[in-house]
């Protein structure tokens, strides 16, 4: 599936037991121009939808009732690789944000973000991007970072990047937008996405969270180097 760089190209799914909030999501979205083409209350309703559906975007409550939204977004990406998913949740708390994005989440916000924010957030996880409310990217980054004991071992298996790739891939490990690393390299943003797909496809990879993890774990993210 090809990344969407238009709103009215996104195909997006949302799951949240409040109603009144599910709908104010899903009318906000179709009012910027996102095709709502699923909704739910229960993970168990995601997850009998999500096939049909074939949404590119899950916008996703945390605590939903079972199974819970790190369950549903373990299962949703199993399905469909492709797929992104953004929780959108009450909570900011430590533990629920990292169990998210080790099941394979691309963004996550609170929602005390705006509207505005939301629906950035949703075009730019489309596009392939890591997308986290204020704070918690760094959170993310220093809990990958502690999970690895340093560098690994030279892998003589270990496919070979580019130069250039590998710029790439440092600049998505430190969490920078497409188009920060673009503007940075003096690139194109569709340059930016082909390098990060082909880096993708080297490392028999899926989404930039396993790529940020693959560049921590081989030292390549700078460590706390400044900008």
């Amino acid at each position: 599936m090809d990344p969407a760089t238009d709103s009215e190209q996104i195909r997006v799914m949302v799951v949240d037991d409040h109603p009144m909030w599910r709908d104010a999501v899903e009318r906000d979205l179709e009012a910027a121009g996102f095709a709502v083409v699923g909704v739910a209350a229960t993970g168990s309703e995601a997850l009998a939808r999500f096939p049909a559906a074939r949404p590119q975007v899950v916008v996703l409550d945390l605590q939903i009732p079972p199974p819970s939204g790190v369950e549903v977004t373990r299962e949703v990406l199993s399905q469909d690789p492709s797929a992104r998913v953004l929780i959108l949740s009450a909570s900011g708390e430590q533990a629920d944000v990292l169990d998210a994005v080790k099941a394979g989440a691309t963004g996550y916000l609170v929602k005390s973000a705006s509207r505005e924010e939301l629906i950035r957030a949703v075009r730019r996880v489309a596009q392939g991007d890591t997308v986290f409310t204020p704070g918690l990217a760094g959170l993310v980054l220093g809990e990958f970072r502690r999970l690895s004991d340093g560098p690994a071992e030279p892998d003589p298996d270990r496919p070979e990047l580019t130069e250039r790739e590998t710029e790439v891939l440092k600049m998505v490990a430190k969490g920078l937008s497409y188009k920060q690393i673009a503007d940075r390299l003096v690139l194109s943003h569709r340059t930016v996405q082909n390098h990060v797909q082909n880096t993708l496809r080297k490392l028999q990879m899926h989404n930039r969270v396993q790529l940020t993890r693959y560049a921590i774990e081989h030292g390549l993210d700078g460590g706390d180097e400044d900008e």
